[in-house]
């Protein structure tokens, strides 16, 4: 019996898979391309489509242009004639045949329309209508967003399907108008000048998807450039695809190369929108707690700072105290002084002959004795005054004047004073002393700030 091996031979692509990859490359690797070149083997089959080849001075390709892109071409090309063609670079895979898919044909000199175009252009620039200082400053963050354009082409879809992605929020105002054939020109200028009229729009979308020079013609024609031009609404020209450019292009504000790069352009995107939002809200929140940390820090300065008011009550209490010892001990002094003056007195009156000696000396004795009471009486009121501004003194720091205010002294069930919240907890019975009586109360929520 034979051994058999592994087949350790690299993998085969058969045919299809290779003419598959090698489609796929060509047409992620080329995007739109214009070529130029001389028609060699033309022909039209019954099904519309053309199929020919170009070539110049060295080499060929084969191009094929099916009817959706070739019924618009009025003139039909010749074998021999030199033309310019726009398409997309691709490979038929049955037979692998590198090839064009044409989306646009032209001849390769200035036809009737390009030098209509050219004539139009250096007229418009000769009046300035292209100047850039003259162009109008689009809205940041539009309002409201008109768009000139028709109701069915892809154009209206690819634009508000771009605004519900960027902007949802920003309403948009269709004016409905032809874009390709005899009546366009007049209907895009009408839609132009109605936009005008409505006035809600800050800034008007005027486009249309891609075609040929013909489909695209209106957008080349002197009406629509000066209604562009006059327009009050800052314009964004968006005809066709990136490699068309047209008269209204020159003439807009802003020039976009498709209709989705216009919404683009003039829209803001909610996601950045909200991600600044984000930021600004971070920035907020750090800002806040900075505050709180400065204005805590302060508190703690200020609560060092205070003293204890019962320091102040005890130093007026001794004072009141002493001044109460100064008056008595004054009061007694005085009296004794006059206690001993009258007896003086009388024992002179003994010694004196009675008559008018006596009723002399009883008189001086009773003038005294008014004199005397009189004096007490004068400096008892002023001891009394001394007495009382002290009390008032003494009552201005006193807590109960505080307390009177609205203010209470707050004390645990140990008659301890409560400086700080944290000497609480939930639950814990609690005493406050009122500018008049006293509650009895429990403590169901602790809030304090860590020093």
């Amino acid at each position: 019996m034979t051994p058999s091996y592994p087949d350790t031979r690299p993998r085969a692509l058969s045919v299809s898979e290779l003419n598959h990859q090698a489609r796929h490359l060509l047409e992620t690797s080329f995007m739109q391309v214009w070529v130029e070149g001389e028609i060699s083997g033309f022909s039209r089959p019954s099904s519309g489509h053309w199929y020919f080849s170009l070539k110049d001075q060295k080499c060929q390709i084969r191009c094929a242009m099916f009817r959706g892109a070739n019924q618009h071409i009025r003139t039909p090309p010749r074998e021999g004639d030199q033309i310019r063609i726009r398409g997309k670079v691709t490979l038929y895979e049955n037979r692998g045949d590198f090839q064009i898919i044409v989306e646009h044909l032209e001849p390769a000199g200035l036809g009737p329309l390009q030098q209509a175009f050219e004539a139009l252009k250096i007229k418009l620039q000769a009046e300035g209508l292209f100047d850039p200082a003259r162009k109008k400053l689009l809205p940041t963050t539009p309002r409201h967003i008109g768009v000139v354009t028709s109701p069915t082409g892809a154009a209206i879809h690819d634009i508000l399907t771009v605004l519900a992605r960027r902007c949802p929020a920003i309403p948009v105002t269709l004016y409905p108008t032809a874009v390709q054939g005899k009546a366009a020109t007049s209907d895009i200028v009408n839609a132009i000048e109605s936009a005008q009229r409505h006035g809600v729009a800050d800034v008007l979308i005027i486009g249309r998807g891609g075609g040929s020079l013909e489909d695209l013609w209106c957008f080349n024609e002197e009406a629509v450039a000066r209604a562009i031009a006059n327009c009050t609404i800052p314009t964004v020209s968006a005809v066709g695809h990136e490699v068309d450019v047209t008269i209204a292009d020159f003439v807009a504000d802003l020039r976009a190369p498709t209709p989705s790069a216009a919404a683009e352009k003039i829209s803001p995107d909610q996601q950045d929108w909200l991600r600044r939002l984000n930021e600004q809200h971070s920035r907020l929140g750090q800002s806040a707690r900075r505050l709180l940390q400065r204005l805590d820090k302060q508190l703690g300065h200020l609560s060092a700072r205070l003293r204890d008011p019962r320091r102040a009550l005890q130093d007026k209490a001794q004072r009141m105290d002493e001044l109460d010892m100064r008056l008595n001990k004054a009061m007694r002094q005085k009296l004794e002084q006059q206690t001993l003056k009258s007896s003086h007195l009388a024992q002179r009156l003994a010694t004196q002959s009675p008559g008018k000696s006596l009723a002399r000396t009883r008189e001086q004795v009773t003038q005294l004795n008014e004199r005397l009471q009189l004096a007490i009486r004068q400096h008892l009121k002023q001891q009394h005054e001394k007495l009382h501004f002290s009390a008032q003194t003494l009552n201005v720091v006193s807590p109960l004047a505080t307390l009177g205010r609205g203010y209470a002294i707050v004390k645990d069930d140990q008659g301890s004073i409560i400086r700080d919240a944290s000497q609480l907890s939930e639950g814990q019975p609690i005493q406050a002393r009122l500018g008049h009586g006293s509650i009895t109360a429990k403590v169901t929520e602790v809030n304090f700030t860590p020093k």
